[in-house]
């Protein structure tokens, strides 16, 4: 693994930066100060971090290429439905909702050290690379009729370890692209610019699906890649921090658990999102059993489903991006989490779809509430040298841990039936999370 590095040589660094470097002291260690681009363009004050040129292409790069990862994944989850039979599609939505996401387990934590250790930029170039080729296998694939279950399995897997080395770089590179003045609206607006994708990319999807067939949305998702490959190459990498370079990664995996364990705010953030992951974020994977089984709708009726759902969270992520600043964000983040999952129970025992889509939008609504300020607290409460891993133990613990409940999940229902397994999983996590603000003072005393 490549040595940490305390500064950009000066043959790489833009010529607007060169002798212009802070140095600032953190111990015995030097660090380079980021580099903000310069503000060129006018915002509005909701929108005021796309001012700075850098975060500007990282997130319109990012906005393209999560539209056509969402109109993959309405292609896969439906191309899983013509494959199996109708009683085992439970079953298997699960077991490939597990494969995707059971690399976040254990390798975003891995991604994390790496994160504060090499080049960001370089590493999220070589990530990203990776799922296009995997989005462009799924394509060949399933054009030449070749696809099966156990390819759609690998595939996933293949996506869901690069992107768990891909995401603690993807969260902490985010502060180093704007002022810490404008970080929370910074995250506000990726958690915006996915939700708007949320929106677009299953509304798109099923109008593809429905014109080109399956095969089309993956050569789609395939191709948007390329807007945020282009996006990597043009912005002003920034400085990193310096580590401990003689520290093996597991001593400074360690490292990162221990600053968490010693901030019980930071550490009862985590739990909750962590409860959030197993037992209600399963929920989305059986959104299109939901539509076919349950709602008798189709393709566009599906997409229209996964778009309500996206319409809330964008809704959800303006919000955020508009309150400059929020009192009490912790009792506000228990908040969001109960109402997030009262919604979840409604939906399942929903078979009306008018009622289904407003219900959906609530949902997204009061998850992105919860998860932009969880992500925006823990930012803010890290250090800088310790941000990658941070970013990777809330990246495990929301994305890591959904496997988890998605195996689990997919076994329940085929027990007691779909709407029953979401419906109990999700007041479970009511009950939890309900009870660890009652009695830990930290989450109550969070500002």
């Amino acid at each position: 693994m490549p040595e940490p590095e305390t500064e950009i040589p000066t043959d790489q660094q833009p010529p607007a930066s060169r002798g212009s470097q802070m140095m600032a002291s953190v111990g015995n260690e030097e660090t380079v100060a980021p580099q903000i681009a310069p503000t060129s363009v006018g915002m509005p004050e909701v929108i005021r971090a796309l001012r700075h040129h850098d975060f500007r292409l990282f997130w319109f790069g990012n906005f393209l290429s999560n539209i056509g990862t969402w109109m993959q994944n309405v292609a896969q989850g439906w191309l899983v439905l013509t494959l199996v039979p109708r009683g085992k599609a439970a079953f298997w939505l699960g077991v490939i909702g597990f494969a995707a996401s059971a690399p976040m387990l254990v390798f975003t934590l891995i991604g994390g050290v790496i994160a504060d250790r090499v080049d960001k930029r370089k590493l999220m170039l070589v990530t990203q690379s990776s799922m296009m080729l995997f989005a462009f296998l799924m394509w060949g694939l399933t054009a030449t009729h070749r696809i099966n279950l156990e390819m759609i399995v690998l595939l996933a897997f293949l996506t869901g370890l690069a992107m768990s080395l891909n995401t603690p770089s993807y969260q902490s590179m985010v502060p180093q692209l704007v002022p810490p003045e404008d970080l929370t609206n910074a995250i506000a607006l990726n958690s915006a610019q996915f939700n708007m994708s949320r929106v677009l990319g299953p509304t798109l999807g099923g109008l593809a699906m429905a014109w080109f067939g399956i095969s089309g949305n993956f050569l789609l998702n395939a191709l948007s890649f390329g807007a945020v490959l282009i996006a990597l190459t043009r912005i002003t990498y920034p400085g990193r921090y310096a580590g401990n370079g003689n520290a093996s990664l597991w001593e400074t995996m360690a490292e990162g658990f221990r600053y968490i364990l010693e901030r019980k705010e930071m550490f009862y953030l985590l739990v909750i999102t962590a409860i959030a992951s197993v037992l209600a974020i399963p929920y989305i994977t059986f959104i299109p059993l939901f539509a076919k089984e349950i709602l008798h709708t189709q393709e566009r009726g599906f997409g229209l489903l996964m778009a309500s759902s996206g319409a809330g969270a964008f809704l959800g992520a303006a919000t955020v991006a508009y309150v400059k600043q929020l009192k009490c964000r912790g009792r506000f983040v228990v908040r969001a989490a109960l109402a997030f999952y009262a919604g979840i129970i409604l939906f399942s025992f929903s078979r009306n779809f008018a009622l289904s889509l407003f219900l959906l939008a609530a949902i997204g609504y009061c998850m992105i509430l919860m998860i932009a300020n969880v992500n925006a607290l823990l930012q803010q409460l890290s250090a800088n040298e310790m941000r990658g891993r941070v970013m990777s133990i809330y990246a495990t613990a929301f994305l890591g841990f959904a496997p988890i409940g998605t195996l689990f999940a997919g076994s329940l229902a085929g027990t007691i039936g779909a709407p029953e397994a979401i419906a109990l999983m999700s007041a479970v996590a009511f009950v939890a999370t309900l009870a660890i603000y009652r009695w830990r003072g930290e989450l109550r005393s969070l500002n």
